[in-house]
């Protein structure tokens, strides 16, 4: 069963921008890859390298960010389809949170069963939260699902997350996967029931 998750804490990045899309996180020519194994490496790909892979001012190029692990984005962060490497290069890459005006639903749904939580706050919160974060990129974020908070020095700054996905953070029961297999023997037992596997005996 998963672990349950109930307090985050590292140093934030801000990425600023409305509407940034699956796109632009995880470029499509990368989605061919089998696993999802390397998916950290081509987080913003085309935008932190140009064609000659030379590195382009990005907040993910910035060495004041090298070990920031909480994500500060503005509306509609996710948008556009809904692959799930999105958020397999965000979190392998060493995203563990991500705090943002709005989220596309997928794109917060997908977060969820890969255990990243994601929380919303208001625009002026956001704001803060970012300026915070450029002027003390080694200050620790420390956030908490039970309290829905986000403390940041001496400004703490209220949070909201879906309910069912912080019910599934705070139970373990955010991945599906695992939770299908801790439930295998169950499941043979229901399949012994049923005719249709069984020649309808």
């Amino acid at each position: 069963m998963p672990s349950k998750i109930t307090e985050i804490t590292g140093k934030g990045i801000a990425l600023r921008g409305n509407d940034i899309d699956t796109d632009r996180i995880i470029p499509a020519r990368f989605l061919k890859e089998i696993t999802f194994e390397n998916m950290g490496n081509y987080l913003f790909y085309d935008e932190r390298f140009d064609e000659k892979k030379n590195m382009k001012i990005h907040p993910f190029n910035d060495k004041k960010y090298r070990d920031a692990s909480i994500l500060i984005v503005n509306k509609n962060f996710g948008c556009g389809s809904s692959r799930e490497h999105a958020p397999q290069s965000l979190m392998r890459h060493g995203i563990t949170a991500i705090i943002g005006e709005s989220f596309a639903d997928i794109f917060a749904g997908n977060c969820k069963i890969i255990g990243l939580p994601v929380f919303t706050a208001g625009e002026d919160e956001i704001k803060s939260l970012m300026e915070l974060a450029g002027k003390s990129p080694d200050e620790n974020i420390s956030l908490s699902i039970i309290d829905k908070t986000a403390l940041f020095g001496k400004s703490k700054v209220s949070l909201e997350m879906d309910g069912s996905a912080r019910d599934s953070f705070l139970s373990g029961t955010w991945d599906p996967t695992s939770l299908l297999l801790d439930s295998k023997e169950k499941i043979k037992r229901t399949m012994e029931k049923l005719p249709y596997i069984n020649n309808f005996e």
